[in-house]
């Protein structure tokens, strides 16, 4: 049984047109979405909008009850095109394997994995299965040494001039926009660098790896050569790299002669049984469209400027018997919070580190609740608890139906977090059986040093009566926080609790300090929870001024007396003017200890 989404949102919208272009293609058989991504390096979590959008669509349309696949193309015949900096494993020894396919490049040194491919897919195949995505996974290297492109292949070798042509035009017109761009000081083209000017430090280094890991968008289009233009590029049989020129080519018998510009190496082969070599990518790419019959493919931004592979996709795939599929462009995804992170050095984060902070939920909901083409921040930072709360204020509203007041976009943004269509029928993702807020329990956390049995003692006190039964109701919100608290967080803004009175403090009280101490501690054991704490240290102020402790009052001078107060206590407790919220902190730091601690 499927379910059908009925708020409409960008979704439902790019399902729609999906399906409608379905039919006007008349096409039969399942609707084929489809992902590209070369394990190249670090997997990050631009890359993961390449999977995920996709993914949200395919997911619609099974939902309706149509025959849908999403297929992930994992693009590991590609060529290594440069050792990375700062990457664990790696050294300049690696500058010897430049040029060769991904599968056959060494993993790290102490990967279990077989080769540099492999080693880079394994994570993003764990952050697939936590969060639900679901893929057919194709190998380029199996596909071209498999033969399965050898007819293609051939097509493209002999519709050559017709390719030049369609590629010299795209050329010619980006030519002219970089000279009347450069000439005029206008138009959309824009200096990288001073793009980057403008991003943050973290954000212009997420630029950088978004660059990096794409950089099929740039490389050689098959028009280096001296003897022609030649769509196809050998890897060579002796040194293993594709630092290879094409020499000649026999349409009859199919003979194509290469020659090595690294090793010197010079071979005829002949393309009928030779699978040493790959298509450049602005003709690879509508081939696999055609092969595959994808009908939906979203791309980035460096895919879709003038003379890019999906721009000019669009009169190559015919030449395979095909049409260019449904593709939007996305748009940067940034990150927030990586400059503080402790942990995840050396690189911008991948869907991994994300998981290890967020609930598969929380992730899904950050790329489903945005339009591909637009830009977002993913949050390591202090922002991630504003997150938490607002997708807890979300599940809040839908919970509530109708009186809840989410709006239909916010609806079908949270049935696309929380749930997938799969062959036997719609499935929850598993959530977090007491879903505490996060900030709280980052604030235990952060009081109890991560002392686990300490943090879920203390938590189980803020709701009396309904306390926790067993710690697996709290993950893996509870594993989130303690990761993020313990690994992400900087030691300059972690709590720590005094061991001992400050008496230097103490000493200096004036009277009304004193008082309003001292009504703290002796209503201390009476208001022992949360909501009761919280009652209290704002109900403290109010009392000093005769006035009811539960009274709402819209004062200035109230307002700032309350403020004083919570510095005072903040100070003698954790020798700061600010902290965890004040009513959390006094529970994680303990009824008898927080009245030492302040002095009784």
């Amino acid at each position: 049984m499927t379910e059908q989404v009925v708020a409409e949102d960008w979704v439902t919208r790019l399902a729609d047109e999906v399906t409608l272009e379905a039919e006007r293609r008349g096409l039969r058989g399942p609707i084929v979405c489809a992902s590209g991504i070369s394990p190249s390096g670090p997997i990050h979590l631009g890359n993961f909008r390449e999977l995920i959008t996709p993914h949200l669509v395919a997911d619609e349309i099974k939902r309706r009850g149509i025959a849908c696949e999403h297929i992930l193309s994992w693009d590991d015949f590609d060529r290594f095109r440069r050792v990375p900096k700062n990457l664990v494993g790696v050294d300049e020894s690696w500058e010897e394997h430049v040029g060769k396919p991904l599968t056959s490049v060494p993993a790290p040194h102490g990967s279990p994995h077989a080769n540099w491919a492999e080693h880079f897919k394994a994570p993003l195949l764990e952050a697939m299965e936590a969060t639900g995505i679901e893929v057919r996974q194709i190998s380029q290297t199996q596909q071209y040494r498999a033969g399965a492109y050898r007819e293609q292949i051939l097509t493209a070798m002999r519709e050559r001039l017709a390719i030049d042509q369609v590629l010299g035009r795209y050329r010619t017109l980006e030519a002219a926009a970089d000279a009347k761009q450069k000439a005029s000081g206008k138009g959309k083209r824009q200096d990288p660098a001073l793009v980057q000017q403008k991003l943050t430090e973290e954000q212009a280094a997420a630029a950088t790896e978004a660059e990096r890991g794409s950089g099929a968008a740039t490389e050689d289009d098959g028009s280096e050569g001296t003897a022609g233009y030649f769509p196809y590029k050998p890897f060579c049989s002796v040194c293993g790299t594709d630092f290879t020129t094409v020499t000649g080519y026999d349409d009859d018998s199919h003979d194509l002669t290469y020659q090595c510009t690294k090793c010197g190496h010079t071979e005829q082969v002949d393309l009928d049984t030779f699978t040493n070599g790959k298509l450049v990518w602005k003709v690879d790419w509508p081939m696999r469209w055609a092969y595959e019959h994808v009908l939906f493919e979203p791309s980035g931004v460096d895919h879709q400027s003038p003379g890019s592979s999906f721009v000019v996709g669009k009169d190559l795939a015919p030449l395979f018997g095909w049409e260019r599929p449904i593709g939007p462009m996305y748009a940067f995804v940034g990150i927030a919070g990586m400059a503080k992170m402790s942990s995840s050095k050396g690189g911008v984060p991948i869907p991994n580190d994300a998981l290890d902070v967020m609930e598969p939920q929380v992730l899904r909901w950050l790329y489903a609740r945005r339009r591909p083409n637009q830009s977002f921040d993913v949050a390591f930072g202090p922002e991630l608890q504003r997150l938490y709360d607002e997708w807890d204020a979300l599940v809040r509203k839908v919970a509530a139906g109708p009186e809840g007041g989410a709006q239909p976009g916010d609806l079908a943004a949270h049935l696309r977090s929380t749930s997938v269509a799969t062959a036997a029928g719609v499935h929850e993702l598993p959530t977090t059986p007491r879903p505490m807020p996060f900030r709280t329990i980052a604030s235990v956390i952060d009081v109890t040093q991560g002392d686990e049995a300490q943090a879920v003692r203390i938590l189980s006190q803020l709701e009396p009566d309904n306390p926790v039964i067993s710690i697996d109701d709290l993950r893996p919100r509870l594993d989130c926080a303690e990761r993020w608290m313990l690994g992400y967080v900087p030691a300059e803004d972690r709590t720590i609790v005094r061991s001992e009175p400050d008496t230097e403090l103490l000493a200096g009280l004036d009277d009304e300090q004193r008082e309003s101490l001292r009504l703290l501690v002796d209503r201390l054991d009476d208001h022992w929870s949360l909501d009761g704490l919280t009652h209290l240290v704002y109900g403290v102020p109010k009392v000093q001024r005769g006035l009811d402790p539960s009274a709402k009052v819209k004062d200035p001078e109230l307002s700032r007396a309350q403020r004083a107060f919570f510095v005072l206590v903040y100070r003698l407790l954790v020798s700061k003017d600010t902290g965890p919220r004040l009513p959390t902190l006094l529970l994680a730091v303990g009824a008898e200890r927080t009245k030492r601690l302040l002095g009784h």
